[in-house]
């Protein structure tokens, strides 16, 4: 079988980035995917969150991006593999 090359469709996706300080925002962002009860938390703080994807549950830590997909679907995705993927759009879509 020939190896062939593909590229990656360009697709504009919603996301933010999760910083630790900005819990209620994410979750009105990605709404009842986030299951706050499995939150770990550490002094106090919030250090990672549950969420719901379509492929079961992945934990988001800080300074991860929490992305909404095509589907409507949400996961998190490591601020290094975001920056290699993503670039940001400007003005108003």
């Amino acid at each position: 079988m020939k190896i062939r090359k593909f590229r990656k469709k360009p697709v504009i996706i919603d996301a933010i980035q999760w910083t630790g300080k900005n819990t209620k925002e994410v979750e009105s962002f990605i709404g009842k995917t986030l299951k706050k009860q499995l939150s770990v938390m550490r002094k106090g703080e919030i250090v990672s969150l549950y969420i719901d994807t379509l492929e079961g549950g992945h934990v988001a830590s800080i300074s991860d991006w929490i992305i909404k997909g095509i589907k409507g679907e949400f996961y998190p995705c490591k601020p290094d593999i975001f920056e290699q993927t993503y670039e940001k759009v400007e003005g108003d879509i």
